[in-house]
């Protein structure tokens, strides 16, 4: 089996017969080690010791070949299945075909798919990942998908804005539904505004490529209705507030929330959960010219309510309030929105764990044990009532950025709270991208919280629960 990505396929895990002459893994903890060597030859052993292997986590080593035997490298682990597990071995060992010598998680399978992740679309690698051959069975075709799932995610954010406007968003948005026959429906440019939607139109007319809502669903229309919403601002420039230089330089991830939520969606179609499926992508490029919204301005949102526009670099959250007040006409069991929000949550909780803000105590629960089992760490924020005070304006109903350099993430989510009419709702504000290079999360766009939410729906949909 092959994990298809966004842009091209490659096989890292796979269930085909290994080659002739593939190598053995065998994992050996620090505290395993001694046990392990006694049943081990002199030569084996001497060879182990002379090359100074501990079992320190990814840690390996090739070991002698013996007559009758495969070859083996042996990794050191700390006894943790999660993404480390395996994740920094594919380009760790020598290229070539591997076998596995223990029965391993999911997790650790997984680690080892995504710490082969390479983006090559503009560029040729001239390292090859290690191939790992596995027994077929129900656990790694859930993996398989999964990484794929996260595949695209990364893909999507790593493109260069250049490739990655609203309408190529709009078209990557369109292959996913053509792969799993879902509806898609676009509201672009000038017929934003005759629909309402005009945040999202005054964030994105003063680009080239025009804004849009893209709106994608699926599932049996009587069946539990999930909405998913993204923001798609596909490079950020900050507007008339105009960023520095060194704040800009990786605003092509900008629309990494709207990643989040077309990958989260595509699992959820490949694993057919039994959910009415709704998307919804607020797809917009936030640049400068002469027709830019100003600070200042006063616009209508598709809500009714009246924002006044304090800063042109809260941008985010003007585009998610007209999806998310769409979100709730058709008063969805669950509205689940991911963006690259605020500088504040990272500063609060930093690169690698998603900001989560909830409305409702056991959803928030259910995504944070889900986030721990797979290794998708959130944490939650709250939603503060008090400072709903920094939102207050005096020319409309509220402003869309608190004065104060306090709270942050915070007033942000409030200020998208007033846009969800009570309903159920998650909020994430995340990073999207790795700052360095970990084992199965290379350094560039990441799925952040995508994994963590899908546990929780498989955990809640698939068994017809609910409560």
């Amino acid at each position: 089996m092959t994990v298809a990505t966004y842009q091209t396929p490659v096989v890292h895990l796979t269930t085909d017969a290994p080659a002739p002459g593939a190598t053995a893994l065998t994992l050996v903890s620090a505290a395993a080690l001694s046990d392990w060597l006694e049943q081990q030859s002199a030569d084996q052993r001497h060879w182990v010791e002379a090359n100074g292997f501990t079992g320190k986590p990814a840690s390996a080593l090739r070991l002698l070949p013996e007559d009758g035997k495969a070859p083996t490298h042996i990794v050191g682990w700390n006894e943790r299945e999660n993404l480390d597990t395996l994740g920094a071995l594919p380009y760790a060992l020598p290229p070539g075909a591997y076998t596995p010598t223990q029965s391993w998680s999911e997790l650790a399978l997984l680690g080892w798919v995504l710490g082969a992740y390479k983006f090559s679309r503009y560029t040729t690698s001239d390292r090859a990942a290690a191939t790992l051959h596995v027994t077929p069975s129900a656990a790694v075709t859930r993996t398989l998908a999964i990484a794929e799932s996260v595949y695209l995610c990364r893909d999507l954010i790593n493109t260069p804005a250049a490739d990655m406007l609203p309408s190529d968003l709009a078209a990557a948005t369109e292959r996913v539904a053509e792969r799993h026959g879902a509806s898609l429906s676009q509201t672009c440019g000038d017929e934003l505004l005759e629909a309402g939607y005009r945040t999202i139109h005054a964030v994105g007319r003063a680009a080239s490529d025009a804004p849009r809502l893209i709106d994608l669903q699926w599932g049996d229309p009587e069946a539990p209705k999930v909405t998913l919403v993204g923001k798609g601002i596909c490079f950020d420039s900050g507007g008339l507030d105009i960023k520095p230089s060194s704040a800009m330089r990786t605003m092509k991830k900008d629309m990494g929330g709207a990643a989040q939520a077309l990958a989260l969606a595509d699992l959820i179609m490949a694993q057919k959960l039994p959910i009415r499926l709704r998307l919804l992508i607020a797809a917009a490029e936030n640049a400068i010219s002469g027709n830019a919204f100003r600070p200042g301005d006063v616009i209508t949102t598709y809500s009714g309510r009246t924002v006044e526009i304090d800063n042109t670099d809260a941008e985010g959250r003007l585009v998610l309030c007209d999806a998310l007040s769409l979100a709730t006409e058709e008063s969805p069991e669950l509205i689940v929105d991911f963006a690259t929000l605020t500088g504040s949550a990272r500063s609060a909780v930093g690169t690698e764990i998603s900001a989560m803000f909830a409305n409702r105590d056991d959803i928030a629960e259910a995504i944070a044990a889900a986030g721990e089992a797979v290794d998708d760490p959130v944490w939650r924020m709250p939603l503060h009532q008090s400072y709903r005070v920094m939102l207050k304006s005096n020319v409309a109903d509220m402003v869309n950025s608190a004065p104060s350099p306090f709270a942050g993430a915070i007033t942000a989510a409030l200020y998208l709270e007033a846009f969800v009419d009570q309903q159920t709702w998650v909020h994430f504000d995340l990073m999207a991208y790795n700052t360095r290079n970990r084992p199965a999360r290379p350094e560039g766009g990441e799925a952040m919280a995508m994994r963590a939410v899908f546990g929780a729906l498989e955990a809640r949909y698939a068994a017809g629960n609910t409560a």
